[in-house]
């Protein structure tokens, strides 16, 4: 795993945990040798993630729509910053670009993102990892919502492993590097159903 996508919040949150977990991502990679691919901001949760992985002398790539260059103030200093015309071009790019993809806390963008990512894994489009770090608790809510669309058959179980959970940075980074995607299909025969 040389590159690792970052999905997180424009603002910190209200939770000193958040930011503590975002910087403690952000210098993991990095000391890991791992390239960060993130959104591209110098603000919020994306900005402590790079700001950490450059501080600890990481590989740092951005991506930022040029509509959001001014409101999410693209960083300055990265090893690379990609500006690009659409949300849609930036999602493809960091996926692109990535070889695993971990979404930290955030809202609907970070929300977006990872379930895009998770649903072009469910239909083959890429094979990376897809990973959320639930500090705090915070993804409780999604992940019962997940369980709750599996029971309503809305979801196959089986495709639960498309996501790997955890509350540790470092237990996280470990079984993305080792996750092997599902490869099994999203649609069922009518006995199945």
């Amino acid at each position: 795993m040389k590159s690792v996508c970052i999905y997180c919040g424009s603002s910190v949150g209200t939770r000193p945990i958040y930011l503590e977990l975002a910087t403690a991502m952000g210098h993991t990679l990095a000391q890991r040798g791992i390239t960060l691919v993130y959104g591209g901001a110098a603000v919020g949760l994306m900005g402590a993630v790079a700001d950490a992985a450059l501080a600890a002398g990481g590989r740092v790539i951005g991506v930022i729509p040029r509509s959001l260059e001014e409101k999410e103030i693209a960083h300055g200093n990265l090893s690379e910053l990609h500006i690009v015309e659409s949300m849609h071009a930036r999602k493809a790019m960091l996926i692109d670009l990535s070889d695993a993809l971990i979404a930290l806390p955030g809202g609907f963008g970070t929300w977006d993102e990872l379930c895009e990512a998770v649903t072009w894994g469910q239909l083959g489009v890429h094979t990376k990892p897809c990973g959320l770090l639930n500090a705090a608790g915070y993804y409780d809510g999604l992940l019962a919502q997940l369980d709750h669309a599996i029971t309503e058959g809305f979801v196959h179980a089986h495709h639960r492993d498309l996501l790997v959970v955890e509350n540790d940075v470092e237990r996280l980074i470990d079984r993305v590097e080792t996750h092997r995607v599902p490869q099994l299909p999203k649609w069922v025969g009518p006995a199945e159903t």
